[in-house]
This record gives C-alpha cells, structure tokens and sequence, in this order.
C-alpha cells in the first residue's frame, strides 16, 4: 500500500501537529503533502520528514501574512498530484480534506473539526480583532469556502473524529457519519509528583476564543496565584489586564512543563475546545482539571474524579468553582490511570486497525 499523508498547514506546533507525528511514526515512508512549511515554528525532527509543499511556499511575506492568502489554499490542495497512491489520510480542519485522490483510492480524512471560520463564524469572528473595513470581503471569502467545503464531502470516503462533540458537528455540517478516535496523548512524558505548589495552571495558545481573559479576571478577583504558559497574539492585551497574583511565561522548556503541571493545585481549561490535548497532560500528571463545561472537556473530565467543570463561560461562574474546590480532594494515581486511557499507543492502534479494515472492505 502506498500512503500519502496530507496536512492543512505547517505554520505552528500545536495539537494537530503533535496528532500528525504521531500519524508519521505510525507511517514513516508516507510524504507529508502540505499547503506551507514553516520550519523555524516546527521541532527540528520535522526535518528529516519528506515534506512536499504547495506553490503557496513561493509566495512573498509568508511567515507574517499566510492568512491573507485565504482563498489561494483550496487551490493549494486541488493541485497536489496524488495519483500515486493507494490510500489517502488527511490530517484536516480546513483545507487537507479538499485534495483529490486517484479514483478508487481510499481517502480518510482524520477532523479535528468542519473548518471552524466557515460553520461557525459569527462567534469566531466576534473573538477576533478584524478591521471593518475588511469584514465585507471576509464575509466573501468564507461563503465561497462554504460552498467549497461542501463540494468536498465527496472525495472523502470515511471520516474519523476527534471526539463526539465533533462527530456531532461533522455530522450537522456534512451529513456523514464518523468514527471516534481521540487524538493522542504522551501521557507517559508526565510525572506524578508527591508534593505541591501553591498555583493554579493554564497551558494554552493565547488565542482570543480561548478564553484566556475571563480566567484572568477571575484570578484578579480571586487573588490566587495563576500561572499561564503560551504564547499568541493574545498575549500582550492579557498581561495589561492582569494583576500581580498572575505570571505569564511564554513557551517554556518541555522538562520545566513536565513540572509545572506536576506541582500545580489544578489545571483551569476556560475554553471550549474540539478536544483539547492539555487537559489529558494535566490528568496524565495526576492533577484535578477545572473545565468549561462544553466541549471535548465533557468526554475527557470525570466530575468529581479527575475534576470539576463550571457551567457558564463567564467569570462568576468560574469564581464559584474556584472557591468551592479549597474543600476537594482527588487521588493523583487514580486521575493518571484514567489519562492513560488517551496514550499515544492506544491512538496508533486504532488508527492501523481501522485504516487496514476500511483497506480490506474497499479491496
């Protein structure tokens, strides 16, 4: 069997990225076809991949402005020769799903979600600081990519989702039906440590839709220590709105996050995500998880056993939560084996088992 594996973008390392490594060690002669490579915001292990980019790549500014090329990436991905190959993964929460295999080739598209800026754009947009002036065209743009999306569903032959939340929403946007994988998690990275320190954590993208700014006012009224490690554009507004009870630390060292989760009271996850890879990390270091109550956190968080979720995305009801979780206690070795449960292993096999069943059936 020939494989090409086929991802939306290399332009950062993030949960989609850490899935396509894993997707890579499990197919290691598979190319990796991408719209653009960004080498210096990847780890140096992605050099040694066969890595074949788009014509995007020739284009000027590309690292600064690969946004403003919005409407060139279905194009990116309709143009990679594929013929090739037997079988197709795609690794896809916009465009990689759009890329034409030969006919007859299985094509299974791995989501992590129906592209997000197109199915759910007013409440992504609302989180973004977009000029006025620009909105008319976005508004362009996206339906055009709307329509391209759904003309796409059919160069697909089975999805795999990333949890049932989004099963559900590739079923709403799509009309097809998915398995569930969830994505992979090196839970065995993590240590589970006997003492703790008097913080509470969050690790995340400093994106405007996650949230960030309403678990940091909630620390600014609360008082304790909060402790944020990422980076994003979000980044600076946030630092202005803290107060001195909360510490920014950017990108750290994977061995100083190794122990940043192992001696926090608890990790905070105030966004709603498609499944989100952190909280698993936490509970893979033995620590409670105080979550949104939405999202892939409500197939990951066990209420009352590895955590706690508040209801509402809003800073009282956080605080509530926060107040209340002074009076619980959890068992670290308990809350570790029940992250196992995501191992990257466990993703590997049954990513093989369903590619090869999926081969078998189309053979």
């Amino acid at each position: 069997m020939k494989l090409a594996i086929v991802h939306d973008f290399l332009n950062q390392y993030g949960g989609a990225e850490k899935t396509l490594e894993a997707l890579h060690e499990l197919y290691t002669d598979a190319p990796v076809f991408t719209s653009i490579l960004l080498p210096r915001r990847l780890p140096p292990a992605f050099s040694s991949w066969d890595i074949r980019v788009s014509f995007l790549q020739r284009l000027p500014f590309l690292e600064k402005h690969f946004k403003k090329y919005l409407l060139l990436y279905p194009r990116a991905m309709e143009r990679f020769d594929l013929s090739a190959f037997d079988a197709v993964l795609s690794s896809s929460s916009a465009f990689a799903k759009g890329v034409r295999a030969r006919p007859g080739a299985l094509h299974v598209c791995y989501c992590y979600t129906p592209m997000r800026f197109v199915w759910d754009s007013a409440h992504y947009l609302a989180k973004e600081r977009i000029p006025f002036f620009y909105r008319p065209f976005l508004k362009s743009a996206l339906s055009y990519l709307k329509e391209w999306d759904l003309r796409t569903i059919g160069s697909v032959t089975r999805f795999i989702a990333i949890s049932r939340h989004i099963q559900a929403r590739i079923r709403a946007a799509y009309g097809r039906w998915s398995e569930v994988i969830y994505p992979p998690v090196e839970t065995s990275r993590f240590l589970v440590s006997q003492s703790r320190d008097d913080y509470f954590l969050i690790v995340s993208r400093l994106n405007a839709y996650k949230n960030i700014d309403m678990a940091v006012q909630a620390f600014n009224q609360w008082g304790r220590p909060l402790v944020v490690v990422g980076e994003g554009p979000r980044r600076a507004a946030l630092q202005r709105a803290a107060k001195k009870n909360v510490t920014f630390l950017g990108r750290v060292p994977a061995d100083e996050l190794v122990r940043l989760y192992s001696r926090c009271r608890a990790f905070v996850f105030p966004g709603s995500e498609d499944f989100g890879i952190a909280p698993v990390e936490a509970m893979a270091s033995g620590r409670p998880v105080i979550a949104l109550a939405a999202g892939g956190a409500l197939e990951t968080v066990v209420p009352g056993e590895t955590g706690v979720f508040f209801e509402k995305p809003e800073v009282d009801s956080l605080l509530q939560v926060l107040r209340d979780f002074e009076n619980r206690a959890f068992d670290s070795a308990r809350i570790r084996r029940h992250a196992e449960k995501f191992d990257k292993a466990v993703f590997k096999d049954k990513i093989a088992a369903f590619l090869k069943k999926r081969l078998n059936a189309e053979c």
